[in-house]
């Protein structure tokens, strides 16, 4: 008999590649076949090892239109006339003959289910047209999307100073403020580009296009970056036909929220994280080489010398500051930090994108290999010497995380960045710039107690406020304790409890897991049912039979012990 398939179709950029790529190592190592979606000159972005896994493939579609033809209708089905349809991208035409590939011949098979990341929703319908079950997939967290959901149900909220609204369902730490409600406005980060190299076209294009570039969602979607302060989230349309949600977490961390959503959604919320490399956890208590699981990109240090200069450092007297790649301070407000890491007398590492200070990620125009200009502090490595170093572009950041010398985290909280620290016991002093990180520090800061707010008014941030937060943050010996504490539920490696719940049925008990479906797909009717997003659409979902109770409300199935 032919195994069943579990495929993932993730979005684009490191963020969530990454992490799909450590789902489908996840699912394979519980015997399942695992099929990774890709565009084709998204290739170079999965590391060699894993097109070595026996149990891994990667499927690859063609970036080049001219090498795809809209595949016929499958065997018995109605031909569809939504307009989205009328004018498939790359991307789509390339799923479904890779479908259509699959399920036809004599040994043809369809996928048990697809795991799909929410921002790649609208491949959800080429999956119902073959008959296959879609999970949705959270790259970020679960306190992100439950904030998201209850400020929704909430709203309108009209929080004065030195109130505080509680949000029914959720933890009392985690009650809206009049701070939270005075978000200062940005944008939402352009389409991430792969690291595919300088000047490399970006995914699904064959060659660089002139003028913008295209949106990089599928056909009829309009999700646009995070929902504004109690908007409804885009995601809550984006789930409605999948038959339960993933999510990059674990109960150690956020078990309330995955409950919360559970119970608010009426589907299985499986954590399944946190989705970090298989090295990351076997390193515990070391130093881990970030050359050995991620290619080095363009910077201006090396690893060694990273090194170098921590091991010349104190033990935890070194605050390393980052804001990722996507968004990060103005221009201004990189001065301000500036002026504080040089007022400060401790110890720094300051990561320095290239663009930095403008609106949106670094990415080069079209057919270009250089970025605007950004901010950057000439003349601050003068002044302060040894005791700052600065890198500009790529950082070796598991490995700064991991050092004994590194004592704190000047943050974005975007989610890889927090999980990450949050293992390794390092302490936060948070800054949010948009969306689900306002959500994601006040996890860190309110929730788990492992850090600070920079500042009390996020809209005009001064150097003053970086430098007390700075002290606060360092002299702190509870808050590092905490930390470290933390850490600890980790020291056994990648959480049982999140793989257990990819073969399990979830906190709610409302459906079942990747395990009962493959293994028990005579338990599965399919449906359909009409779906509000677009009249003439359908939702595939399933139904288990049985099932028996177990811990906290938990579900399993009596087949997987």
């Amino acid at each position: 008999m032919t195994p069943k398939q579990v495929w993932v179709v993730p979005f684009f950029g490191q963020g969530h590649l990454l992490p799909s790529i450590e789902l489908c190592k996840q699912i394979a190592s519980r015997s399942f076949p695992t099929v990774l979606v890709i565009p084709s000159n998204f290739s170079s972005s999965v590391p060699s090892l894993l097109r070595q896994h026996l149990l891994v493939e990667i499927a690859e579609i063609s970036s080049s239109p001219a090498d795809l033809r809209p595949p016929p209708p499958p065997p018995g089905s109605v031909p569809t006339h939504d307009p989205h349809h009328g004018h498939h991208n790359s991307m789509a035409m390339g799923l479904e003959n890779l479908l259509l590939a699959q399920t036809t011949g004599p040994e043809g098979v369809r996928p048990v289910c697809a795991v799909v990341d929410i921002m790649m929703d609208w491949t959800a319908e080429i999956f119902r047209k073959f008959e296959v079950p879609t999970v949705a997939f959270f790259t970020s967290g679960a306190c992100s999307a439950a904030m998201e959901y209850a400020c929704w149900k909430a709203h309108p909220i009209d929080v004065k100073p030195d109130e505080v609204h509680l949000l029914p369902g959720l933890p009392e730490e985690m009650g809206l403020t009049y701070s939270d409600t005075k978000q200062r406005p940005h944008g939402p980060p352009g389409p991430q580009q792969p690291n595919l190299g300088a000047g490399h076209p970006g995914p699904f294009r064959s060659s660089p296009p002139p003028g913008p570039p295209p949106p990089f969602h599928g056909p009829g979607t309009q999700r646009r970056g995070p929902p504004k302060p109690g908007g409804q989230p885009p995601w809550l349309e984006e789930v409605k036909g999948s038959i339960a949600l993933m999510i990059n977490t674990c109960d150690e961390l956020e078990r309330p929220f995955i409950e919360y959503l559970a119970g608010q959604i009426g589907k299985p919320v499986w954590g399944v994280g946190p989705l970090l490399p298989e090295q990351y956890w076997k390193s515990v208590g070391s130093i881990i080489h970030d050359h050995e699981i991620r290619s080095n990109r363009k910077s201006n240090v090396t690893e060694d010398e990273v090194i170098q200069w921590l091991d010349s450092k104190p033990h935890g007297s070194v605050l390393y500051v980052s804001f990722g790649s996507e968004v990060g301070p103005s221009i201004e407000e990189c001065s301000q930090l500036a002026d504080a890491l040089e007022e400060s007398t401790r110890p720094f590492i300051w990561v320095i994108q290239p663009g930095s200070g403008r609106p949106g990620p670094p990415i080069p125009p079209a057919g270009s290999d250089s970025v605007e200009e950004g901010y950057f502090p000439h003349g601050l490595e003068n002044r302060v010497g040894r005791r700052g170093l600065i890198i500009q572009g790529w950082a070796p950041q598991l490995l700064i995380l991991s050092h004994p010398s590194t004592g704190g985290f000047l943050s974005h909280c975007g989610w890889n960045s927090t999980v990450e620290a949050i293992g390794r016991g390092v302490p936060f002093l948070v800054w949010p710039i948009r969306g689900d990180q306002h959500h994601d520090a006040k996890l860190v800061v309110a929730h788990l107690k492992v850090g600070y707010m920079v500042s009390n008014d996020l809209e005009k941030i001064k150097k003053e406020d970086i430098v007390q937060g700075i002290e606060r943050l360092m002299n702190d010996e509870e808050v590092k304790q905490r930390a470290i504490a933390l850490a600890a539920k980790f020291e056994n490696g990648f959480p049982i409890c999140s793989s257990s719940d990819m073969f399990s049925v979830s906190h709610d008990g409302s459906g079942s897991s990747l395990g009962t479906m493959a293994d028990e797909s005579s338990m599965w009717e399919t449906r359909t049912a009409p779906m509000s997003r677009s009249g003439n659409s359908f939702v595939v979902f399933a139904c288990p039979k049985t099932h028996e109770t177990s811990r906290s409300g938990q579900f399993r199935t009596s087949t997987n012990k």
